[in-house]
């Protein structure tokens, strides 16, 4: 079987037009000298400042990082991933943008949503025509990111800007087992194969792009105790229990709340239909097509698309798996204020 990642090609080394004049070469001496290790979905692992990233990821962080300057409307959603980015994604575009497109001649229903707004961590790294439209885009902008709270751009990170921050968090264990599917799918096949085993290990350690996850969790919560006008913290679960409850926080927080009379008209409940799983993964767009994640490499839109359930690991985990996963979580958050999975 052939893997998902349908074109894989070294991006160019040019410093895309949206950033300042330089080149990236620092950048690729900096990242040649990190520790390395072999991830599951490539061998290019390399570990910056207790996070590991793939290396071109890595530099699409450091150059966002040193030139990026976001506007006090920009939009910025993160997860780790496998944690709901594209159901999250489908939902802010449609909330952001609800003034502008009807529900039935929807950008979504022929767009997968990843192709809707970029991740920064690529957006820094590409130089077409995409970023000039994005650039001169009307406001807000909308960035996915997976990047580390400690490892966003200080314009981003700031306090005294006023640009937003959604980031929805997962259960562990089910975030390992859609991670394993997901690698299954994308990791090339001239690989060796991993066993569920060695993955495990490996997440346990945190050795998973932008990993460990417990440090990623712990980096965005930090963030929203200090300020909760500023990063809202939602969980999968809940989305999935009270979406339409999720929707209104969310719509909230970004500054386009849901008006009386729109909610009196089932404008949230449409936008969360459109936005399930069911719908989504059922779309032929979503079932057939292709999206370019970055301008080396485009994903079968199907890989973004499993089960979206909650509970899934009690059917993939050995008991000694989930005693090891609730253990390290009990350990990492403990004395933090986060209890979401955390075990009495």
């Amino acid at each position: 079987m052939a893997s998902s990642i349908l074109i894989n090609t070294p991006s160019s080394s040019k410093n895309p037009k949206h950033l300042k004049n330089g080149t990236t070469d620092e950048y690729e001496v900096t990242i040649a000298t990190l520790p390395k290790q072999n991830g599951w979905v490539n061998e290019n692992l390399v570990k910056y400042h207790d996070t590991w990233f793939n290396s071109t990821t890595l530099k699409g962080v450091m150059l966002a990082q040193d030139h990026f300057v976001a506007r006090p409307t920009d939009i910025f959603l993160a997860t780790f991933p496998k944690c709901g980015t594209t159901w999250l994604k489908a939902l802010a575009f449609t909330i952001v943008n609800r003034n502008r497109y009807d529900f039935s001649d929807h950008p979504l229903l022929t767009k997968n949503p990843q192709a809707l707004f970029p991740f920064l961590e690529i957006f820094s790294l590409r130089d077409h025509e995409n970023e000039d439209e994005l650039e001169i885009s009307s406001s807000p902008r909308l960035f996915s990111i997976h990047t580390p709270y400690p490892h966003l751009p200080e314009s981003v990170r700031s306090w005294a800007s006023a640009c937003r921050i959604v980031y929805v968090v997962r259960d562990p264990k089910d975030v390992f087992v859609s991670s394993w599917y997901h690698m299954k799918k994308i990791r090339s096949k001239e690989l060796p194969q991993l066993t569920i085993e060695e993955c495990f290990k490996m997440f346990c350690e945190g050795v998973y792009q932008f990993g460990p996850y417990w440090d990623h969790v712990l980096g965005f919560w930090n963030a929203s105790m200090q300020s909760l006008d500023k990063v809202l913290i939602l969980t999968y679960e809940d989305l999935k229990k009270n979406p339409i409850d999720s929707a209104k926080k969310m719509a909230k927080h970004l500054g386009h709340p849901f008006s009386v009379d729109e909610e009196k008209n089932g404008i949230v409940e449409e936008t969360v239909k459109l936005c399930s799983f069911d719908n989504l993964s059922n779309l032929e767009v979503n079932k057939t097509g292709v999206t370019k994640i970055a301008s080396f490499r485009y994903y079968e839109n199907h890989v973004f698309f499993r089960k979206g359930s909650v509970g899934d690991w009690q059917t993939h985990l050995t008991p000694e798996m989930v005693e090891k996963i609730n253990e390290i979580s009990k350990q990492k958050f403990r004395g933090t204020g986060f209890t979401a999975y955390v075990s009495p």
